[in-house]
């Protein structure tokens, strides 16, 4: 799995879930200014260090744990960690998930980590599909590449691939 992080004007954002051999496509398809394997990196805070020797400001995180921890001693002052997902502890009872022990780094810094819900936006999803398709066509932004699985009975598979890396983009499951 690889950990991408991409700065406008120092915004960094974390994204998992795609294999070692992605770095360059990630790079030069989707634009982002660096990457890494975390599967690689034996030490998330020296990785962190070399890649974004300049700090964090934004840190979307879906997977916590350990990464969480290494990502908030490189937050800077101000920073944003919106929080959407939790994977690496949602197949562990609570008392064998880590815990992120640097919360005290959020005080000095001033940091906003808040977590999100797509659920509690629904109401604004008319205002967000026409600001994406002007975004679109205006090339501002591009759209990952799809995996699709065909029927319903390779719904188990589908959902292994988010697991084991194995998919770029979407997982979409098409039923007829």
């Amino acid at each position: 799995m690889i950990i991408i992080h991409f700065f406008i004007e120092n915004i960094s954002i974390r994204v998992h879930s795609l294999k070692f051999l992605l770095v360059r496509l990630i790079k030069e398809e989707f634009g982002y200014d660096d990457a890494f394997n975390y599967h690689t990196e034996t030490d998330f805070d020296a990785a962190l260090s070399k890649y974004f020797p300049n700090g964090i400001d934004v840190y979307l995180d879906n997977v916590g744990g350990e990464m969480l921890e290494a990502a908030l001693n490189h937050v800077n002052k101000h920073a944003k960690v919106p929080l959407c997902g939790m994977i690496s502890g949602y197949n562990k009872v609570w008392t064998e998930r880590e815990g992120v022990r640097n919360l005290l780094n959020l005080i000095g810094k001033e940091v906003n980590m808040q977590g999100f819900m797509v659920g509690s936006y629904l109401h604004r999803l008319g205002d967000f599909a026409t600001e994406m398709e002007s975004h679109l066509k205006q090339g501002k932004i591009g759209y990952s590449k799809l995996k699709i699985f065909h029927g319903i009975e390779t719904f188990l598979e589908s959902l292994g691939s988010l697991f084991t890396s194995s998919n770029v983009g979407k997982v979409v499951i098409q039923v007829k």
